[in-house]
């Protein structure tokens, strides 16, 4: 079930024996640009029509009235209810936490303070089919709502009855969002990002997704901003040697293998012994689980195991793969934390597997996926805001700067920036 790639000996250069990522293929590119372009003109209607087609639903109204987030709270196990609570709480704590108060540059010369300026208006996606996700609610919503975002439209995929579950409503509900659309994939991106006739445009969407949903966000990108890297289907790189329970490591690969198809589940390690069993525990898992078809899926196309020399190449593989979440799941890991360049989230030992942060350690769970984690990070409160630099200059600094500012001008031949210094003394 895992294929096996030993690289045990190999050149310092790693990238050509490891698995390229995927990218949509031309029909999923193709289907996706239509789709836009059919929102883009058709509006309301034409999202009706997709939502019928995708979905097997047709709604009247495209908005969860409040009427009906009001009845699915109460429709909500009160235990639910409070572990939702508790959630959004941490979340919030720990998002409040990161955003903090913005520096002030100042040598005497200038003054360089920070406007910390939040969009308008944010879009956040929850996914549905699969399973429902109402941890994803929270954690698009509260990072949002610390930047300061004064309006957030959630959109989820609508069920076979043409609403949204229960839970994710009242998740929407614990965190305060009232305009909620049953509308799902692509067609959801491009409503936020364009608007529509019951939909006003968004500033910023995120939220997780399936492919279709990563290249809505690609090819819309620039006419809203897209946060945290496009983050599509789920990934997990675990780290394991002798010290591993098998079962843990099994475990927490089909963790997000049971996210869907699209996944990717790698196991590395520096010892055979641990790679058979960790696969004999695998197969066993997935043959017990009740979403055996989805891990089967996952696990058949990209269910890998990796054979390395020791510690310090596992940390170079997994370097190149820049993982969603990252699981070094040995006792003795704090040195290669250290050697960690590329990861959406690292979860550290035995106690840290990556369900818990996947809804209630606090930090986000939206991470970049497709290696976007090379050059991109968990969505944070940051993401909703502009920053905007103000520039205060002191007489000492004008004398002092002035000139530098005239000379460079001057040759670069913009006559008017170095007239602009020379007006002023």
């Amino acid at each position: 079930m895992l294929s096996i790639i030993d690289v045990r000996g190999q050149p310092a250069s790693l990238s050509e024996l490891l698995p390229k990522p995927g990218t949509p293929g031309g029909e999923v590119a193709e289907s996706v640009a239509a789709i836009i372009g059919e929102v883009r003109t058709g509006g309301d209607a034409a999202v009706r029509r997709l939502t019928a087609e995708f979905d097997g639903v047709t709604r009247e109204s495209l908005r969860i009235s409040p009427d009906e987030i009001s009845q699915a709270v109460a429709r909500t196990p009160q235990a639910l209810l409070q572990a939702l609570t508790t959630a959004a709480e941490r979340i919030r704590a720990y998002h409040a936490h990161e955003g903090g108060l913005a520096s002030v540059f100042d040598d005497g010369l200038a003054r360089v303070a920070h406007l910390d300026v939040p969009v308008d208006r944010a879009g956040c996606y929850a996914p549905g089919g699969r399973a429902r996700y109402p941890s994803s609610v929270l954690m698009c919503a509260i990072p949002a709502q610390v930047a300061g975002v004064a309006e957030i439209v959630l959109c989820v995929p609508p069920n076979s009855q043409g609403s949204v579950d229960d839970v994710t409503l009242a998740a929407a509900s614990i965190v305060g969002i009232d305009e909620v659309y049953a509308i799902g994939g692509a067609q959801a991106i491009a409503a936020m990002a364009l608007g529509t006739e019951s939909l006003r445009r968004v500033d910023v969407v995120v939220g997780p997704g399936n492919a279709f949903v990563a290249e809505a966000k690609r090819q819309l990108s620039g006419e809203v901003g897209v946060a945290s890297a496009f983050a599509g289907p789920s990934e997990i790189v675990v780290i394991a040697d002798s010290t591993t329970p098998p079962e843990f490591a099994a475990i927490d690969l089909l963790v997000q293998a049971e996210h869907g198809p699209d996944g990717m589940a790698w196991l590395i390690t520096w010892d055979p012994g641990v790679a058979e069993a960790v696969e004999q525990a695998v197969t066993q898992m997935v043959a017990d689980s009740p979403r055996r078809d989805d891990l089967l899926a996952t696990m058949e196309k990209s269910g890998i195991c990796v054979l390395v020399d020791g510690p310090r190449q596992a940390m170079e593989v997994s370097n190149i793969v820049a993982p969603e979440h990252l699981e070094i799941l040995v006792e003795d890991y704090s040195e290669l934390v250290g050697l960690v360049k590329a990861a959406g989230a690292v979860f550290c030992g035995l106690n840290a597997p990556a369900s818990l942060g996947d809804y209630a350690v606090g930090p986000n769970h939206i991470l970049p996926t497709n290696r976007s984690a090379r050059f991109s990070s968990a969505l944070r409160a940051d993401d909703f805001r502009r920053h905007i630099h103000v520039v205060e200059v002191t007489s000492d600094g004008f004398a002092t700067l002035g000139p530098l500012v005239e000379e460079i001008a001057t040759a670069e031949g913009l006559t008017a920036h170095a007239e602009s210094i020379r007006i002023r003394r």
